[in-house]
């Protein structure tokens, strides 16, 4: 085989010449992208570039999620049941996305994280505010978690926005409500800077729904999609304790916390505990 016969030839009409024109690299600002790794190791430890890029790339994807999220709950308040449960389908591709991404810093061993994790001071992933905006969306809310973005007043305008607005639970009960489900005056009234707590008089609702799914279909729907939704969100905090686990074992957190402990915790938050509880009643 001659070498030209193992080459592929570029066809007359690919652009070359982008002096005048927008290039991929020009349109995702490829150059601010890559070049926004900044290792403060020194000397340079060879692993804090995987450690840089794993948590870029999950904010990016949180980005997206957010951006999903907030029309989702739009959608949801202009009734548009269909269109929000197919911007929760692409959030659940996102969640699986991130979710995988663990297994790559589980490539990090102890003794390689040692090498550099000095040298990250307290900066941790407890200071994410797409985070910990995702989670005021979900329903998630804690005030207290604004004073960490004490230094950051976009982050704080932001989460104090999404504080104060209602999350997707929210407006979902709110569509149920507009559609003639028996819902409670007071889960309609109720302060949305609070998390959602358990509600009894829901459950009756879903337990009609899950009773009679031919009847109900777009709502029986959306409820599996909310559980997936956040069954997603649950195996993504799960892989965290773990990685963390394997990292660093039970150390406390660069940010203070205490670590693999603190983010165990977060495993018995729950966003739709009325949507789990139906499930001990089907059936009866």
């Amino acid at each position: 085989m001659s070498p030209n016969e193992n080459t592929r030839s570029l066809e007359a009409g690919i652009e070359r010449d982008f002096s005048d024109k927008m290039s991929y690299g020009s349109y995702l600002a490829l150059d601010e992208l890559l070049s926004a790794q900044h290792p403060v190791s020194s000397p340079e430890h060879h692993d804090e570039m995987l450690f840089i890029i794993q948590h870029q790339t999950s904010e990016l994807w949180l980005k997206l999620v957010l951006h999903e999220l907030l029309a989702v709950r739009a959608r949801l308040a202009a009734d548009d049941l269909r269109s929000a449960m197919k911007g929760i389908a692409r959030i659940k591709h996102i969640q699986r996305s991130l979710t995988e991404q663990w297994s790559v810093l589980a490539t990090l061993t102890p003794s390689e994280y040692a090498g550099f994790r000095d040298d990250l001071g307290a900066s941790s992933g407890f200071q994410s505010y797409q985070y910990r905006a995702v989670e005021f969306l979900l329903g998630n809310k804690n005030e207290a978690m604004i004073a960490v973005f004490a230094a950051d007043p976009a982050a704080q305008e932001l989460l104090s926005g999404l504080l104060s607005g209602t999350s997707i639970y929210d407006e979902f009960i709110r569509c149920l409500a507009r559609r003639g489900y028996a819902v409670a005056p007071e889960l309609l009234d109720r302060d949305v800077r609070q998390a959602h707590v358990y509600d009894e008089s829901l459950l009756a609702v879903y337990k009609y729904v899950y009773e009679n799914p031919a009847e109900n279909w777009d709502v029986y729907e959306a409820c599996e999609e909310l559980v997936d939704l956040e069954d997603n969100f649950q195996l993504w905090r799960f892989r965290h304790v773990k990685t963390v686990e394997r990292t660093i074992g039970m150390k406390r957190g660069t940010g203070g916390s205490s670590g693999a402990g603190f983010l165990r915790r977060a495993l018995e938050l729950t966003f739709f505990p009325e949507l789990y509880a139906v499930r001990t009643e089907i059936g009866r």
